[in-house]
């Protein structure tokens, strides 16, 4: 049944053009040809963002395969594509969907990062190791598009005064159904990845990486590549929620207050950015000095194991001493 639709669905598909760039094949109707070119000069460094954060690119050519309108996505696809979907990824074949008159949408942008997001942690480890959490969250933290929105503060804000928090635990395999469960999924889960870069230095992720392709689970590789537990970060993360997000401004009317309310996210922003990069420099300066005892300790040590010098032995010296020799004079 697999392979008929697969052949249904190759018979139905329109002539097509490719675009290559240095890691993308994008592969475009004729009617997407403008924005395919438009694409190939953005999609590049959408993929360097993704490895700058994650510390790791993954492997291959992936293709981008671009339709310009509705029927021209359905025909492209790997597998039928729901209809509200205007994106899709296939990590395993290394392949993505999109539509065009998407990309120039005023959230075009946000569609292919997430997309590209989906492939990358499909590359660099296998799809069931990625908690669906870390999924969404490091997409949303990539796009920024929760940094300083209304709505994300007050989803949150609403969630913690209510104890609707979800455990980690029971978003990894995936999110709850009802709309206003997704909402604080989606929520808690952008704002727990952006937690964890300001926590962590961006080398622990690419250590994450190496953990999940070496087999290791996502807890194993989060312990060793973190020195930390996942369920001490949560309990941290969860106990910073109630300063990070109080409801106060929610129930207090007036636009100046909203308005004032917004100014004390972005300053506290600021002051945590501050407090992370001081910890870590408190940090790397108490590593530098345990390193240098640890030096000195080793080097006395070792002098300590090593026999006692000799006198050096008198060496007779003739009376008719050689002469030196003299440079020669020009």
């Amino acid at each position: 049944m697999t392979a008929l639709l697969a052949l249904l669905l190759a018979s139905s598909a329109p002539d097509t053009q490719e675009l290559a760039t240095k890691r993308f094949k994008i592969v475009h109707t004729e009617k997407a040809t403008a924005a395919a070119h438009v694409l190939a000069a953005e999609i590049e460094k959408r993929r360097d963002e993704i490895e700058r954060r994650l510390g790791r690119d993954w492997e291959g050519v992936t293709e981008v395969r671009l339709g310009w309108d509705r029927a021209e996505f359905e025909a492209l696809a790997l597998s039928p594509a729901p209809s509200w979907a205007v994106a899709l990824a296939w990590p395993e074949q290394n392949v993505m969907l999109l539509e065009a008159k998407s990309l120039v949408q005023g959230d075009g942008q946000q569609t292919l990062r997430h997309e590209l997001v989906h492939i990358a942690l499909g590359r660099l480890g296998a799809e069931e190791q990625w908690p669906r959490w870390f999924h969404e969250g490091f997409a949303q933290h990539l796009t920024q598009e929760r940094k300083f929105s209304v709505d994300h503060y007050t989803t949150l804000a609403r969630a913690v005064s209510a104890d609707r928090v979800f455990k980690f635990d029971d978003l990894a395999r995936g999110f709850p159904e009802r709309a206003s469960d997704v909402e604080i999924a989606y929520a808690q889960s952008a704002a727990f990845v952006d937690f964890l870069f300001e926590r962590h230095d961006r080398k622990a992720f690419g250590e994450l990486v190496d953990g999940l392709q070496r087999g290791e689970t996502f807890e194993i590789a989060f312990a060793k590549a973190f020195r930390t537990s996942l369920n001490l970060e949560e309990r941290v993360f969860r106990e910073q929620l109630p300063g990070r997000y109080p409801f106060w401004p929610i129930v207090t009317t007036g636009t100046g207050l909203w308005a004032f309310a917004s100014l004390l996210v972005v300053v506290a922003w600021a002051r945590r950015r501050r407090a992370v990069a001081l910890l870590r420099a408190q940090q790397a300066a108490q590593e530098a000095a345990e390193d240098a005892a640890a030096r000195i300790i080793a080097a006395e040590q070792a002098a300590a194991m090593m026999p006692p010098a000799q006198a050096p032995q008198q060496l007779q010296v003739d009376d008719e001493r050689t002469p030196e020799p003299k440079p020669t004079l020009h």
